[in-house]
């Protein structure tokens, strides 16, 4: 769904919009989910030498300012999750990207990741699916690409540990 003048000015109105909306990532006229996912991998590259609990810890509070970014943008808008917010796809790329931080940077396991992410968030296996149509506002808008990224992740260790 395609926002008019009022609706962007609406996101891009208050600081949550902007980054809801992965920086405007969000507003790609074609697979805002898939564009917001190829920012995101492109801002983990310089993230991907953080200590491992550093990147927790960034991880958590990713989502925790996701939650209130995307809560803000649903109801300044009055839609369930619209295809403007694109933060979620920024966590669940990063969470599908963990594997991969012991690594020496290598573009067809990044390539990997990235089309991993978004097969399952695409797809939406269970519990996927529960959360994208059970749980509501931010969180709800959050935790279903969280869980696809987790479903990416552990597929990616395990081809990266078969292929080891």
């Amino acid at each position: 769904m395609r926002l008019d003048a009022a609706q962007r000015r609406a996101v891009l109105g208050h600081p949550a919009g902007w980054i809801a909306s992965g920086f405007g990532s969000g507003f790609s006229p074609f697979a805002s989910g898939t564009a917001g996912s190829a920012v995101a991998v492109l801002l983990w590259l310089p993230l991907s030498g953080c200590p491992l609990p550093v990147y927790l810890a960034g991880l958590v509070a990713a989502f925790a300012l996701g939650v209130w970014a995307s809560h803000v943008v649903v109801k300044r808008l009055g839609l369930e999750d619209p295809g403007v917010i694109v933060w979620d796809e920024f966590v669940g790329q990063w969470i599908t990207l963990l594997p991969l931080l012991a690594l020496p940077l290598h573009w067809g396991w990044i390539a990997a990741a990235f089309f991993l992410f978004r097969l399952f968030d695409v797809w939406k296996p269970w519990p996927v699916s529960w959360a994208d149509r059970s749980v509501e506002g931010g969180l709800g808008v959050m935790l279903d690409d969280v869980l696809a990224g987790v479903y990416a992740a552990l597929v990616l260790g395990l081809a990266l540990y078969a292929l080891s």
